[in-house]
């Protein structure tokens, strides 16, 4: 969703009408609301199973169809929603989708064969796109992590902070749950609960866990470890990993976030590595976990952290199906 948040801003510069949609999953209307974007919002997670996962599929594709039908769309522009793509093919509509991790073999399947171009950073080797029908001239890649164009004007707030509640004597780390509803992370990841175990009580430390539903959330909250905060609502994740100390995440976006702002930044990812993940850490921006013991715990200086900041107006560009 925060990719488009530039972009829109630019389409809608240029004279352009812009809809956005989105499904109600997690904190995905807060999120929308926090970072004032709005969105026509249809259906929902699928949940775990597979037969779930197809039956919030279908409904999804109706209420699409229905909506954008005959509604006069020149595009469609789509962040992994191979509903909208799908939707947009139907419609014939030139539609483009983005992603930066590869191996979502089922997600990929449906929504790259249906779109006219798949945008992807250019970490991922071209070969594994094959499998879902995607070559040149329909590849297109961008130098880069897509954070570093989203987060390009992005500047820290420091309420988020005080609204957390947090000492910034404290060494402030952040936490990201796993995917759990996520096909591609089935294996159970131990690192997770690890993590919390050894940081959470340490006096000198302040762990922010950032959960991706509410089930999560209770179950870190019942652990009741003095050290761990859990937010209510969705936050200003961004400012708060810009102003962290490290960053310990099992999923992909967060990790990239940190990585764009010059964040040290552990995984404890437990399913197979992404080109993306691998270029990160050959370039030494991303570490795999083992072993919480091996996290480095110190304060830094979030004012002299060097960040790389790409030009949105160019992924933009390379979005664009007619561009």
């Amino acid at each position: 969703m925060l990719v488009f948040r530039p972009l829109i801003a630019l389409l809608r510069e240029r004279g352009a009408e812009v809809e956005v949609t989105a499904r109600d999953y997690a904190q995905t209307l807060q999120l929308l609301e926090l970072h004032g974007i709005e969105a026509e919002i249809f259906g929902s997670h699928g949940g775990r199973s597979r037969m779930g996962k197809a039956g919030a599929l279908t409904s999804r594709l109706g209420v699409l169809r229905r909506w954008a039908k005959g509604r006069g769309f020149d595009a469609a522009l789509a962040h992994g929603s191979h509903e909208l793509t799908i939707t947009a093919r139907r419609l014939g509509v030139p539609s483009s989708t983005t992603f930066d991790y590869e191996f979502a073999w089922l997600q990929h399947q449906l929504g790259c064969r249906a779109a006219s171009y798949v945008v992807v950073p250019d970490a991922i080797p071209p070969e594994r796109l094959e499998r879902y029908g995607v070559r040149a001239p329909k590849l297109r890649q961008y130098p880069g992590l897509k954070e570093e164009y989203y987060l390009a004007d992005f500047e820290f707030d420091r309420t988020v902070l005080e609204e957390l509640g947090l000492d910034p004597s404290r060494t402030l780390v952040v936490v990201r749950t796993p995917p759990d509803v996520s096909l591609y992370h089935r294996r159970s990841n131990p690192l997770f609960p690890q993590v919390l175990a050894h940081l959470g009580r340490q006096e000198d430390v302040h762990v922010v866990v950032l959960p991706r539903t509410a089930e999560q959330g209770a179950y870190v909250r019942a652990l009741d470890l003095p050290a761990v905060v859990v937010p209510e609502r969705a936050v200003d994740a961004q400012s708060l990993i810009g102003l962290s100390d490290l960053v310990v995440s099992a999923g992909g976006t967060m990790n990239r976030e940190a990585a764009a702002l010059g964040i040290p930044v552990y995984t404890t990812f437990g399913g197979r590595l992404g080109g993306v993940d691998e270029e990160l850490m050959r370039q030494r921006r991303l570490v795999p976990l083992t072993d919480p013991r091996a996290l480095v715990l110190r304060k830094r200086d979030p004012d002299s952290t060097p960040r790389i900041r790409r030009e949105p107006a160019e992924m933009l560009e390379y979005l664009l199906p007619t561009g």
